[in-house]
C-alpha cells in the first residue's frame, strides 16, 4: 500500500510541476502553452521541448476538459486523456522529486 501511496504522492507532484509550469508561461505570454509554439532558433526549441516535456500533463488536460465543455466530445475521451496526463505526471514527477531531492542532498 505505501508504494501506491507514493506513486500517488509522486504523480501528484508531477501535475502540480506541470500547472505552475504551464502557468507561468501563460503569465508570460499572455496565451496557453499549446504542443504546437513556433520558434526561430535552437535555443528556442530546446526550450520549447522542454516546456513541453514539462508542461504536458496541464496542457492535455486543459484541452480535454475544454473539448468535453465546448466541443461536447464523449466522456471515453476525458477518461483516455486523464489516463494519459495522469501516467505523463507520474514521470515527470519522477524527475522533478529526484531533481528535488538531489538539490537538496548537494546543501
Amino acid at each position: 500500500m505505501s508504494e501506491l501511496f507514493v506513486a500517488f504522492y509522486i504523480g501528484c507532484a508531477g501535475f502540480v510541476a506541470a500547472g505552475v509550469i504551464g502557468s507561468f508561461y501563460q503569465l508570460l505570454t499572455n496565451q496557453p502553452p499549446r504542443f504546437n509554439i513556433a520558434v526561430e532558433t535552437f535555443l528556442g526549441t530546446i526550450a520549447v521541448v522542454g516546456l513541453c516535456l514539462l508542461a504536458g500533463p496541464f496542457i492535455i488536460m486543459r484541452n480535454a476538459i475544454r473539448g468535453r465543455r465546448i466541443e461536447g466530445r464523449p466522456i471515453g475521451w476525458l477518461v483516455a486523456s486523464s489516463t494519459i496526463a495522469g501516467m505523463w505526471s507520474l514521470v515527470s514527477g519522477l524527475f522533478v522529486t529526484h531533481f528535488a531531492l538531489s538539490l537538496v542532498a548537494t546543501f
